[in-house]
């Protein structure tokens, strides 16, 4: 390539321009070295990156939170507990007592503990004493048949503060006990899987150690009773239910009530299908059993527990609550993420699947609001994964993403309770495992007890949300949610804001505080997950400290990294935190 360039005659003076030529040539030199360069680099170029549009690669995001007004108050009670009636099946119910799960138990409350669960239809309960006393021979039974006895000889037979029974079991005990439950388990799963259950039978004595556990936990107890007791016009039959009222009346156990569980699936599981109209009925009679006990006159009721709302489920809904929907203080529901038989461990970190509930939610509430407007709704039995569970994924730290997910969306969308299956049961969706060892999802729950306040709170960010693409959705990977501190913490004082934080991108975030929240002080409670296994890990970590508990039986103290003034928050990639951010004086939360 030539460039061809004639100069004048007489040279311009030194103060004058250079000629136009002279700039075409230095122009064609710089295009010249460009090219050279670029093609010496070859694949060093960098590679392009997708940058959202707008953000103009922002690498703070700015967070702020509205202090003056709370946007909902859940229940004091939001995070709560159910059992399965399985356990007295394979024998977990005569070890209620253990004084380590009392203790695991304590640190979740206040809270609701519901009795009920696919085998609540196939409940009857017998005032008789403890079948187990006649039994012998080998075996767990014959080692549980002086139970109450040893309740009294035991080392910790009496808690001085509530006068509970509390028993420290020996070893041989416990271990028989889970040779018998791995047996079980498989016949527990057989049933699930075949829709055919077995009866079983509920003892005035066995009905003692349920409330004992809950009494000495700090739990309240919500009890499902058998629905599936149908006369011959397939109206209810509540004579098993008279004889539990009566019982538990003469005991004084402060218990409220449920009907049924999941009656949408009658028909499959016991051939027999109760239409919404005639279960809002069954509740009705209920309530009538409920009034003229003394004790129970005033006891709350709840239902109807359906399952995830298809269409055959809201067609239920609507006609109980026609005819019942001022006859429950609660409208609860069921809801299960993934089918346990197909999950893997990046499915927990799928956004489409933390968002399935936020649709089922808008369902529910808009059937109750056109019959009870303002009525409240809860969330019972929530599961990560269906039949059981999944070894070593929904008992590990992946998990937590779709239960601390589910918690903030919740709480958000105005459910006042969440009722997590299970807190100690047979399979793998617990908080507790059967060596009483508390998991990740329990940790993750007790942070969320110490720290959350039942007011919500709006947040507002910058730099987060994309926009939307024509023919893409783009889903948001970094979770925030925002509450006054729980005013039961004395190491806050009011005013102070809780943030939870879940970040499932595979890179690093930084945010940081604006507004309100900009120069305060930040408390972090980071949690990760501990050991080799990485996101499969059933032991966790707190601000790089594993979690366990203590030799003694007690639960460890759950320290903070402070965090300076002004600092920007970094959240490691896939991980879940929270945030307390101190002396922020907040309107919101200075009064309960």
């Amino acid at each position: 390539m030539r460039v061809l360039c004639v100069f004048p005659a007489a040279m311009p003076s030194s103060n004058s321009r250079p000629p136009a030529c002279l700039v075409l040539v230095a122009l064609f030199l710089v295009l010249l070295l460009h090219f050279s360069l670029s093609s010496q680099a070859g694949d060093r170029r960098p590679l392009p990156v997708d940058r959202a549009p707008g953000l103009k690669e922002k690498t703070l995001i700015l967070l702020d939170v509205s202090t003056k007004n709370p946007v909902r108050t859940v229940n004091e009670n939001f995070l709560s507990l159910q059992l399965d009636p399985s356990i007295i099946h394979d024998g977990w119910l005569d070890f209620l007592s253990s004084k380590r799960l009392v203790t695991l138990a304590r640190g979740l409350s206040p809270a609701f503990l519901r009795f009920g669960g696919k085998r609540t239809d196939f409940l009857q309960f017998q005032n008789l004493r403890n079948p187990a006393k006649s039994r012998g021979g080998p075996g767990p039974d014959y080692y549980l048949k002086n139970y109450e006895d040893d309740i009294v000889r035991s080392d910790v037979a009496l808690d001085k503060q509530k006068g509970c029974k509390i028993a420290q079991h020996p070893d041989i005990m416990l271990e028989l006990q889970r040779e018998k439950a791995a047996q079980m388990h498989l016949v527990l799963l057989k049933e699930q899987f075949s829709n055919t259950y077995s009866n079983l039978i509920l003892t005035a004595r066995s009905l003692d150690k349920l409330y004992n556990f809950a009494d000495c936990s700090g739990l309240h107890l919500i009890f499902a009773l058998n629905a599936l007791r149908r006369n011959p016009n397939n109206s209810w039959n509540s004579s098993s239910a008279l004889s539990l009222l009566k019982y538990s009346a003469s005991k004084k156990y402060n218990i409220s009530w449920e009907l049924g569980n999941e009656p949408n699936n009658y028909r499959t599981m016991h051939g027999r299908a109760v239409n919404g109209s005639q279960l809002g009925k069954d509740y009705i009679q209920l309530k009538s059993l409920l009034q003229p006990i003394r004790i129970y006159s005033r006891a709350s009721l709840y239902g109807p527990n359906i399952g995830r709302p298809r269409k055959n489920v809201i067609a239920l809904l609507d006609g109980f609550m026609k005819v019942a929907g001022s006859t429950v203080d609660a409208v609860t529901w069921q809801h299960c993420y993934i089918d346990g038989r197909v999950v893997k461990v990046m499915d927990f970190l799928k956004t489409r699947l933390l968002d399935t509930l936020s649709d089922q939610i808008r369902k529910i509430q808009k059937v109750v609001n056109t019959y009870t407007p303002g009525k409240k709704i809860w969330l019972e039995g929530v599961v990560t994964t269906s039949a059981g569970g999944t070894n070593n994924l929904s008992d590990s730290y992946a998990a937590g993403f779709l239960w601390l997910n589910t918690l903030g969306m919740l709480a958000n969308q105005g459910i006042d309770v969440v009722i997590r299956h299970s807190f100690f049961d047979h399979g793998y969706n617990h908080l507790v495992d059967q060596n009483f060892n508390p998991l990740p999802d329990y940790w993750l729950s007790l942070l969320y007890k110490r720290l959350i306040g039942p007011k919500v709170l709006a947040v507002h960010v910058a730099g987060l949300q994309r926009k939307p693409r024509p023919g893409r959705v783009i889903r948001d990977k970094l979770r925030i949610y925002a509450h006054c501190t729980n005013h039961h913490n004395h190491n806050y004082v009011r005013g102070s804001i809780t943030l939870f934080i879940i970040n499932l991108h595979r890179s690093r975030k930084k945010i940081k505080l604006a507004g309100t929240l900009r120069d305060k002080l930040v408390h972090q409670y980071l949690l990760q997950p501990y050991g080799q296994e990485g996101l499969k890990s059933k032991s966790v970590q707190l601000n790089g400290q594993p979690l366990v508990m203590v030799d003694d039986g007690t639960l460890p103290e759950l320290k903070p990294r402070p965090l300076r003034a002004g600092r920007t928050l970094v959240i490691p990639p896939v991980t879940m935190g929270f945030y307390v951010v101190k002396n922020v004086n907040a309107l919101a939360c200075r009064y309960r």
